[in-house]
Formats: C-alpha cells, structure tokens, sequence
C-alpha cells in the first residue's frame, strides 16, 4: 500500500485559490486535474484514492491532499501557492495495536431515517447530525475503523457547499471537525479506512482521517 500527503498553502493573492476556498467542487476539480486524466471512469477519485480536506494550522490555511499517486504539483496555476508531497509509507509501517495515536478528521455525519420515521416527524432522507448523535456517530465509525477513542473533541464546520458543473446542482454536505487521541485496536481495518476515507461526501472535503503517533507513546 502506497499513500501521499500533499499539502497546499494557498496564497490568497491568487484568484484560483481564493476561488476553490469557496467551492468545495471547484476544490475537487483542481485536486483532479493534478492526476492522469486517463484514469477509468465511473470513479477516477477511487481509484486514485484522493480524498482532502481544507484545514487551518499554526501558518494559516491549508490544504491536505492524500492519495494514491503522487501529484504533479506543476499543474497548479502559477502563483496559487506553495505545495510539498511526502510519502506516508514510514506512517503506514509503524501502525501497531495498542500504538496510541492523535487524530483528526473533517466528516459529514448523518443518519438515513425509514420512511415511516420521515413521514411521521417530517424528516428529510438525510439528517445531518450534531453534538452528541455526532459525536456518538464519529466513535462507532472510529471503532469500525480499528480505532478505540481516548479522547474527543468535536467543533462544527462550515458545510462544503458548491454547485456541480455538469448541471449546477447545488452540492452541500455538512461537516464536522473530530479531534482527539485513540489506542489502534485492528491495523489492517485502520489501514483500509485511511486510505478509503470515512462517511459520506468524500469527494468534496470530507472523510479524510489524519493520524500520528502520540506524544505519550514510549
């Protein structure tokens, strides 16, 4: 298994990246164009295993891109910002049960109500959940994931909204920031939800679970 860790910081001057800072589908698209075009459809984003998430650290905002490739950073336009990839190989091979870890994922939460269920407190199909159905949510899909959680702290989001470019259909999916430490229960679960990614709305920011060794590991 191969994976990437791209990071983007986007210079605010540039008028793409202040553009793509407010379309998490015009976002995708210039993650996409970063890749081969020649990657077979239905899903060109599987299978090069992109997933992102737009962050703020101690040097502002930035961009995380992870993926199965390496990108061609050279296909950004000229002055969007600076980008550095490093291989999360040496990551992958020191994951181990009982390793304790810091994580950090920006995901969509939701429930999917029956019919009766919609009809009889007039929900809509997708429920975006919040506080403690969020956080309650983030630990059984943590679990799932070869995870046992420590530790949590959640922080609700902007919504990644935009409109797609094939019809203008508007695109929103709300997000959630869940931050906290875990104890690795199942390497290879772990391994296979951090490159497939977490939840819904992978393709426009969300589901990418970032981790390191903790601080207290001996």
């Amino acid at each position: 298994m191969s994976l990437w860790l791209t990071r983007i910081l986007p210079d605010q001057r540039s008028r793409d990246a202040r553009r793509d800072g407010t379309s998490a589908v015009d976002l995708h698209h210039r993650l996409m164009s970063l890749f081969p075009d020649n990657i077979p459809a239905p899903a060109p984003r599987r299978e090069l295993g992109v997933l992102f998430r737009s962050d703020t650290a101690g040097s502002g905002h930035q961009i995380l891109l992870q993926s199965a490739l390496p990108p061609d950073l050279t296909r950004l336009p000229a002055g969007y910002g600076s980008a550095a990839t490093k291989s999360l190989t040496p990551l992958l091979d020191a994951l181990r049960p009982g390793l304790a870890v810091r994580y950090r994922i920006a995901a969509n939460p939701i429930r999917k109500p029956g019919r009766t269920t919609r009809d009889l407190y007039g929900l809509s199909a997708v429920v975006p959940l919040r506080g403690a159905a969020a956080d309650d949510w983030w630990t059984r899909q943590a679990d799932a994931a070869g995870l046992h959680v420590n530790t949590l702290h959640s922080t609700p989001l902007d919504a990644a909204c935009g409109a797609r470019r094939s019809d203008q259909r508007p695109i929103k999916h709300d997000r959630v920031l869940f931050e906290g430490t875990a104890l690795i229960a199942d390497t290879e679960r772990l391994r296979t939800r951090l490159t497939a990614g977490i939840g819904k709305g992978k393709a426009y920011g969300c589901g990418l679970l970032s981790i390191a060794p903790h601080q207290g590991n001996q």
